[in-house]
């Protein structure tokens, strides 16, 4: 259910909503708009391959975010009050579809999911970032997801292309969020904003704390970028230009060193 590699490098990256399987009994529950798991962070994995072996630390799940949300808070309070929540256990698709034929899960089997599978994510990331401040003295954990540009039930208008989040400034140094803008303001080709809409889910609030020697940062690309949004078809071609990108921001994040 996760794929993990430890690395040699202080950067742990993260990539929980790439999964895509549905466990048999869980999917004989739900819709058609369900079981097509929508949502997924199509081919992040993909694109940020050419970090893997790199001497990074790597995680991903095999499980939908439908399953249970990797990012989100095992209380399942809600990240941005006052806006639509998709929740621990996604009951609706980000375009307002129902998951589930039925009802949707219970509170009893939101936690059988929260202990099963959700649990063993965050030990295996919380290793990780451990492993990584014990070799360096501190880890840089970068939070890898890709959205839709318009999905007009969670946001307006269309997002820019890289959403940079840090949970306004308190899950990494200045000093980090100012090279990764810098690096993204040198190029023309792909906008960008800091803290926008996306200003970090819950691995990015949770374990950025540059006081305790993790900075953690959150990538949200949108997926035109790199890949057909009708289809779901990475495209190489059009990947190619933001990994270009990405390459440089990998740098910026594995360079980095507090001060």
């Amino acid at each position: 259910m996760i794929e993990s590699e430890s690395g040699t490098t202080p950067l742990v990256i993260s990539l929980p909503h790439v999964g895509r399987d549905l466990p048999a009994d869980i999917a004989a529950r739900m819709t058609a708009v369900g079981r097509a798991v929508p949502d997924t962070d199509w081919h992040v994995e993909q694109l940020y391959g050419f970090a893997r072996g790199g001497g990074a630390a790597w995680l991903q799940p095999t499980l939908s975010r439908y399953v249970v949300d990797l990012n989100r808070p095992p209380s399942d309070a809600a990240l941005y009050p006052g806006q639509v929540s998709t929740g621990l256990c996604p009951a609706q698709s980000f375009a307002g579809d129902d998951l589930y034929v039925g009802p949707p899960p219970d509170t009893a089997e939101v936690d059988r999911r929260r202990a099963l599978y959700w649990q063993p994510y965050h030990d295996r990331l919380q290793a990780l970032v451990c492993e990584a401040i014990a070799r360096h003295g501190y880890a840089v954990l970068l939070d890898a997801h890709s959205i839709q540009g318009e999905v007009p039930r969670l946001f307006e208008g269309r997002l820019p292309d890289v959403n940079v989040g840090t949970n306004d400034g308190r899950a990494c140094a200045p000093a980090l969020a100012t090279a990764i803008m810098e690096h993204l303001g040198a190029q023309s080709r792909f906008s960008s904003v800091l803290n926008g809409r996306f200003k970090g889910g819950y691995i990015t609030r949770h374990y950025g704390a540059p006081e305790r020697q993790v900075h953690a940062v959150q990538f949200e690309l949108v997926q035109a970028a790199y890949m057909d949004e009708v289809s779901t078809r990475y495209d190489p071609a059009r990947a190619a230009p933001l990994q270009r990108v990405l390459r440089g921001l990998i740098d910026v994040l594995s360079s980095f060193r507090p001060s």
